[in-house]
């Protein structure tokens, strides 16, 4: 299944001819987003729009975190309503996507390469509000006039597939959410998770490295959009660190004593008659071993906790 991405780096021009030469991209478009009332290039000004491009990728062949890193090697992200040598809103940097998945991914990238910066980016990360297809003489604009204007360095395209590949060995067998969230505590999306309404029998391993956390028996349904446990197969397996990232609260986070991932946060508000806590933990850091396969997979020491 191909998904679809906005970005806004510029003049649309080199940004679409730079994402076609991408692996994993199928389409590009060149177009109008986030502006008021209908759009057209002699009008940009007035509406608000900025150019961008639409890409369809295959996920298979190339993650959303891969292509934003591609992005950011195409743009100065600190640079405001300007890249290259066009300057107005129109040409702001910014990534617009379709759902709260891509958002989390989204975000934990920008956030993970502006910690590298250390300079707050001034890209715009933001759901697609609208999106207008530019006029015919824009599509595929470079290919059709190859000394045309453009601003893109397409030089930064083989440094790209290094930084991605780099990436993708630093993320092993792990997907952009299981990564972002068990490496760069990112919070996957209410509900829209894998292991949120599963109540099957079995446990709950470490993603990362399969370290037994939870037991199916402890799971219940807390309303909050993600998986919940009255408490862990055993208290070694976790560890607790104070957690400041939300202005004035202070949260308990849970990682995996084991492997140091990330998992989610507990929490006061759980059943009184199973202890009274709430471990609120992301699907993306867990593995479920179904009991009909825990022998087969090496866990047939904890069946018996399997109630």
């Amino acid at each position: 299944m191909t998904k679809k991405i906005w970005f806004a780096g510029g003049c649309f021009w080199g940004v679409e001819e730079y994402f076609s030469r991408v692996d994993g991209v199928i389409k590009t478009l060149c177009g109008y987003a986030n502006g008021r009332g209908a759009a057209s290039y002699e009008t940009l000004k007035d509406t608000g729009h900025a150019e961008a491009v639409e890409l369809v990728y295959d996920p298979q062949t190339v993650t959303l975190a891969e292509l934003t890193l591609h992005f950011f090697g195409i743009i100065d992200p600190f640079s405001v309503n300007r890249q290259g040598g066009d300057e107005g809103a129109q040409y702001r940097t910014g990534i617009y996507y379709a759902d709260n998945t891509q958002r989390v991914v989204l975000a934990a990238v920008a956030a993970w390469l502006q910690e590298q910066a250390g300079t707050p980016f001034a890209v715009e990360i933001m759901p697609l509000e609208n999106f207008a297809a530019a006029e015919n003489f824009h599509q595929e604009y470079l290919k059709k006039n190859p000394h045309g204007y453009c601003h893109v360095d397409f030089g930064q395209l083989s440094a790209s597939r290094e930084r991605v590949e780099r990436y993708r060995q630093l993320r092993g067998k792990l997907t952009d959410m299981q990564y972002f969230v068990t490496r760069r505590s990112a919070t996957e999306p209410p509900f829209e998770n894998q292991f949120n309404d599963i109540y099957q029998k079995g446990i709950y391993v470490d993603v990362t490295d399969g370290t037994p956390l939870f037991v199916s028996c402890d799971k219940f349904n807390s309303g909050c959009g993600w998986p919940s446990f009255s408490r862990p197969l055993e208290a070694a397996a976790l560890s607790y660190h104070e957690d400041k990232s939300i202005p004035h609260r202070v949260r308990t986070e849970v990682k995996s004593s084991h492997s140091g991932a990330h998992l989610g946060h507990v929490f006061s508000d759980g059943p009184a008659e199973s202890g009274g806590l709430r471990y609120c933990i992301n699907s993306a850091s867990l593995r479920f071993i179904p009991l009909e396969d825990m022998q087969l997979q090496g866990y047939g020491s904890l069946i018996p906790l399997v109630k």
